[in-house]
């Protein structure tokens, strides 16, 4: 890997203690898989929506963020999705990761415990500095907003 790992602490919550940590599927991979930490199945019939407990808690490091995003395989196969994608994790929230799941597909999802939900990716924050101003630069785009750009 080209960069060295962040070492982040993350607590296994109790309804989350027989279940593995996330790991990265591929030596390659972004991110990293978030299991379902369900006491029961979980039917998701289509347009429901439900939020999704991992049983996981963490501490990132300022400067930090961990995005929640969707499954390319749920959503190819099952039209599964993550509702606010990304889900934002800041460094400064310490409550369980929980995924907002909703099934855009035509037939019902059932997820089972320890079941692949989402993945988590880390990103490092950039913060803005706002300076106002009475003009903005020009641009080739300028003034263009939604579909503008033909696509």
């Amino acid at each position: 890997m080209p960069d060295t790992p962040i070492e982040v602490p993350v607590q296994r919550l109790d309804h989350a203690a027989d279940l593995p940590l996330p790991e990265y599927a591929t030596a390659h991979a972004s991110g990293l898989d978030l299991l379902a930490a369900l006491d029961e199945p979980l039917t998701l019939e289509p347009m429901a929506r439900a939020l999704v407990p991992t049983g996981l808690a963490m501490a990132l490091p300022p400067g930090h963020e961990a995005q929640v995003r969707p499954r390319s395989g749920l959503a190819a196969k099952s039209g599964i999705t993550v509702l606010n994608t990304p889900g934002t994790i800041d460094a400064d929230y310490r409550g369980e990761v929980k995924v907002i799941l909703i099934n855009l597909g035509d037939e019902p999802v059932t997820f089972q415990r320890g079941d692949r939900i989402a993945q988590l990716v880390a990103a490092v924050v950039t913060r803005l500095a706002w300076r106002e101003a009475n003009d903005l630069a020009s641009s080739e785009r300028g003034l263009g907003g939604f579909g503008s750009t033909g696509a």
